[in-house]
């Protein structure tokens, strides 16, 4: 058996190999001290430019009425006319030329006079008219439900539709007697600006232009106006006011014009005052006695 042979290292060679010397650990660093916690205190509000306020303030309305408005249009179409008004235009009424009024069945209608041809007709819907009245351009129209309403005669809206009645007023109770004694004499003229509404209970003048209650004369106790029984007499309006027992015939009529009751020293029942038309007046049936 072979041995191998050993190989021997002089000690001298050992001497001159560099000795290892193990590496220092590298140094850790240091975390700084942290500083102790302080409350911030409260934040301040978030403060917006004054124009961005302003806007979020006014955008909710905004976005809402352009929301509501074909809404708001569309209830506007379908809701029924007041008094239930309608006015139908035929043709374009001439500011120069008067028409002549007439009652037809449910409407009060004006119309040409020179080729009676129709211009406008005016309806309630489920009335009809009682009687009309030409005054100040306007026709003045009686209906069975005691409502009286004015319409300009000249109007110059277009074909196809129109505005309704200018005003509408409404006779207190006075329905079923229209219905039992019918329209006579109710509607009287009292001048150009002044409308005499009579009825047994009251006379009642409206200014003509709006239709403005300007006073009213009820009846005396135990006495009624008889509406037909009225007469003119230069600027007065004679009304009959039988009474169940008097023996005085002046007592049972009344004058009135466009003041109100012609008595001696009379107040104006309208605020008015006395003028070169309307002096002082007395009796107008008879001398004072």
């Amino acid at each position: 058996m072979a041995v191998p042979p050993i190989q021997v290292t002089a000690p001298d060679t050992l001497a001159r190999r560099p000795q290892h010397t193990p590496a220092e650990p590298a140094p850790i660093p240091r975390t700084p001290p942290r500083a102790p916690h302080r409350d911030p205190g409260p934040r301040a509000p978030h403060q917006d430019p004054a124009p961005h306020r302003a806007l979020r303030r006014v955008l909710p309305a905004v976005l809402a009425l352009l929301l509501a408005a074909p809404l708001l249009a569309a209830a506007h179409r379908v809701r029924p006319a007041p008094y239930g008004d309608h006015l139908t235009v035929h043709a374009r009424v001439e500011h120069d030329r008067r028409p002549a009024l007439r009652r037809t069945g449910i409407t009060v209608e004006a119309y040409d006079q020179a080729t009676g041809r129709p211009l406008w007709a005016y309806a309630r819907k489920g009335r009809h008219p009682l009687d009309v009245l030409h005054a100040r351009g306007d026709a003045i129209a009686l209906w069975d439900d005691g409502l009286v309403t004015a319409t300009a005669t000249a109007t110059a809206t277009e074909p196809g539709g129109g505005s309704a009645a200018r005003w509408h007023r409404a006779l207190p109770g006075a329905a079923p007697w229209l219905a039992a004694h019918g329209r006579a004499g109710v509607l009287r003229s009292l001048g150009p600006r002044m409308l005499a509404v009579v009825t047994p209970r009251r006379i009642a003048a409206y200014r003509i232009a709006d239709g403005d209650l300007r006073w009213v004369l009820p009846a005396r106790l135990g006495c009624a106006f008889a509406p037909a029984r009225a007469v003119r007499h230069h600027r007065a309006l004679l009304i009959a006011q039988p009474c169940a027992a008097t023996d005085n015939w002046t007592g049972e009529i009344i004058a009135v014009d466009d003041l109100g009751r012609i008595t001696p020293d009379r107040t104006p029942l309208g605020n008015e005052r006395h003028s070169a038309e309307h002096p002082h007046i007395g009796k107008v049936v008879a001398r004072p006695r």
